[in-house]
């Protein structure tokens, strides 16, 4: 018998501390190796049983056929084999297409949710491999927290809590169509990496939660400009306040950077937004609840799996 009352679900955003292409592969995809962390900063997915698949959003813009929230209520339902129905109403709070992951969080909470509405008691291995069918970010936002994140996406290894707190996130508008595909077009092999950084910050954080933003980096950096126009002027007006380290979040628009303290990361936020016009969010580190997760970095390295 499956819940009748309604299911509330927060979908965190989240930023990429590190971004590395190891290279492309067979199957046209490339792997890549990062390290994750999910941000206070969430949608809002409530889930109430229905007899049809349903979408309402705040914006209409994105209630059509192939939201990922959508995809992966449709997805679940055949993978588990019922005749099951949910009216999902998604209240948007993090940008579209911004390199927050927005969508792919969205998705994963309708499998997370859709598992306990529905009484699948799937295990998480099974919600993962359902999750990866649906996009490269879904897998992760499964748990969320802090994790390495490798393969294409799908091979995530949870790690302790890394040490950072206050965090402005700043996400310039855009409407460019295929951005990842693009900005995966720009780099070259020269710009392939074995993961040392992203490896070396792992072991940082699984020491002690250390993570200093000058271990942080995106493949994609040198050609956000590029792609995105004006992105180097939005950068620079950020880094007039003070912002140190500043860092395009996965394949963008959105940069971020640590703050020192509240009180620092409210006032950039306020100049951006006030005298810049930028979309600017004062953000913390977000964990799941439950007790502080031990690193488990056993080496789960999978640069052969395919789609």
């Amino acid at each position: 018998m499956a819940h009748n009352s309604p299911i509330e679900i927060e979908a965190h955003a989240k930023v990429n501390l590190t971004l590395e292409v190891l290279g492309k592969r067979d199957d046209g995809y490339h792997d890549i190796v990062s390290i994750m962390q999910t941000i206070d900063l969430h949608d809002s997915v409530s889930l109430t049983p229905s007899d049809d698949i349903t979408l309402a959003c705040d914006d209409p813009e994105l209630s059509g056929y192939d939201n990922l929230a959508l995809v992966a209520a449709r997805e679940l339902r055949e993978a588990a084999g019922v005749d099951r129905g949910v009216a999902i109403t998604l209240g948007k709070r993090i940008p579209v297409s911004a390199g927050l992951g927005g969508g792919s969080s969205d998705a994963a909470a309708v499998l997370n949710g859709l598992n306990r509405l529905w009484e699948l008691e799937l295990d998480l291995a099974e919600l993962e491999g359902i999750a990866a069918g649906i996009g490269s970010d879904v897998p992760f936002f499964m748990r969320g927290g802090t994790a390495l994140v490798q393969g294409r996406g799908e091979h995530v290894v949870p790690l302790a809590h890394a040490d950072i707190q206050w965090m402005v996130v700043v996400s310039p508008e855009t409407d460019l169509a295929e951005k990842t595909a693009r900005l995966f077009r720009e780099i070259v092999p020269s710009d392939h990496t074995r993961g040392v950084l992203t490896h070396k910050l792992a072991g940082r954080i699984r020491g002690g939660g250390d993570a200093p933003a000058q271990f942080f980096f995106n493949v994609f950096e040198p050609y956000a400009d590029k792609v995105f126009p004006g992105y180097s002027a939005i950068r620079e007006t950020f880094r007039s306040l003070g912002a140190m380290g500043i860092l395009m979040s996965g394949a963008g628009p959105s940069m971020f950077a640590l703050a020192p303290s509240r009180e620092v990361g409210v006032a950039w936020q306020l100049m951006l937004e006030m005298q810049h016009g930028l979309r600017a969010y004062l953000v913390q580190r977000w964990d799941p609840p439950g007790p502080a997760r031990r690193s488990t970095m056993r080496a789960r390295v999978n640069r052969d799996s395919v789609e």
